[in-house]
């Protein structure tokens, strides 16, 4: 098993334990209920046809459809995406969003294809799950490598085969078809309204505060932003080529830019090199990993320096290094509530295509700060009350919301 699927499974075995739920439960909750593995046949443009695998993973739907994202990345794997299911699950729960949880991925690094190559990919994939998905069954979304162009292709493929347009079958969609305002930065919105709580909750004053971002993609390049719109300095970001710091803060709107030109935030004029490892043991008071799971590890949990930790990517903290940190004192907002802004804005998108009524970007944005602002309230005074981690605490919370719609739905005979 591939490092995410243990500790997602030690994470769901911690709050089964604390919830005083039997084995039995555990067993079905730590089993996806649908996995669906592919060969994608691809032609390429020089004529060559190479052979891709893809997989879906339903990890539960008793609160509803199944929702999560679709990656592309050479590191996909059955497991990986198992876990990041799980995670989708306990996020739909905690959040009350009517969803259980959904992944998808296929190994390829879209880097290396052209745009003709990957529309291809995507429409056999999606002709390959199409039993599995749609609207009232599992809703995909944009995740890494993949955007709203890889949406609307898996739409229309999905709705050709069905002979009419299905706008909810996916979200993340461009809004010429069906998007909603909002989609594209809710996962960075999102991040941002916890860190802010979390920040004051530790009686940081977020105008008085730094922070260090790893990634600078969908959600770290955003998260950077709006940081900086917040007040907060934020001294460090990197991406997967490299990282750059300024001890006085970063001109995010001059980096945006620089990375627009370049690809990359590497040889950015207005800061000094850094390495992606060395920015996770930056003197901050907040880190946002925002990039790929387990960077923060047994190996360097004890030198990360930050107060406060806010997982912007799945599973960016190992559970080794979860208990190092809780440990040393170092407040970690879980990712299953950090960055669920995403799957509250998708929902919103699903609803708002089934009504084929659109919201405002006011009305989304405020609808989403109200979600967030409300998952940490409750989050915090159980943690409180129990005397837990925030981690432990929000996941005991979605476990015992899937644990209790598994009970009140019965066992099919």
């Amino acid at each position: 098993m591939s490092s995410p699927l243990v500790d997602a499974r030690r994470q769901l075995a911690d709050a089964v334990k604390l919830l005083g739920l039997d084995r039995g439960t555990f067993d079905l909750l730590a089993t996806p209920r649908r996995e669906l593995t592919v060969c994608i046949p691809l032609r390429r443009d020089d004529g060559s046809v190479e052979i891709i695998t893809g997989h879906r993973v339903q990890h539960n739907y008793s609160r509803g459809p199944a929702k999560g994202g679709l990656r592309y990345s050479p590191q996909v794997d059955l497991d990986e995406v198992r876990a990041l299911a799980m995670w989708m699950t306990w996020k739909c729960a905690l959040l009350d969003v009517p969803y259980g949880g959904a992944k998808g991925g296929v190994a390829i690094d879209p880097r290396h294809y052209s745009a003709a190559e990957l529309e291809r990919v995507t429409r056999r994939y999606t002709s390959e799950i199409s039993p599995l998905i749609g609207p009232a069954h599992d809703i995909p979304a944009p995740d890494i490598g993949t955007d709203e162009q890889t949406m609307a292709w898996m739409m229309d493929t999905y709705s050709v085969g069905r002979g009419h347009t299905v706008l909810g079958v996916v979200t993340g969609k461009p809004i010429s078809l069906g998007g909603s305002l909002g989609r594209a930065t809710a996962t960075s919105r999102g991040v941002v309204h916890v860190a802010l709580e979390a920040l004051r909750h530790l009686d940081l004053d977020p105008t008085r505060s730094s922070a260090a971002v790893q990634g600078f993609g969908k959600v770290g390049r955003g998260a950077s932003r709006f940081l900086g719109d917040a007040g907060v300095t934020v001294r460090a970001v990197s991406d997967q080529y490299g990282g750059v710091q300024h001890a006085d803060g970063l001109d995010v709107a001059a980096l945006e830019a620089h990375v627009d030109a370049t690809g990359s935030v590497v040889g950015f004029a207005g800061g000094e090199p850094i390495e992606n490892d060395d920015l996770l043991e930056l003197d901050v008071d907040l880190l946002v990993p925002a990039a790929v799971e387990g960077v923060i590890h047994s190996g360097n949990a004890d030198r990360v320096r930050a107060q406060l930790v806010v997982e912007g990517a799945n599973g960016p903290t190992t559970a080794d290094a979860d208990a190092v940190l809780a440990q040393r004192g170092v407040t970690v907002v879980p990712d299953i509530l950090a960055n669920a802004g995403g799957v509250i804005v998708s929902y919103f998108e699903w609803v708002q295509a089934n009504q084929a009524y659109w919201w405002t970007e006011g009305e989304v944005e405020e609808r989403l700060a109200a979600r967030m602002t409300t998952a940490w309230e409750h989050v915090l005074e159980y943690a409180r009350r129990a005397d837990l981690t925030l981690r432990a605490a929000a996941t005991s919370l979605a476990v015992k919301r899937v644990a209790q719609a598994h009970v009140q739905r019965g066992l099919y005979p």
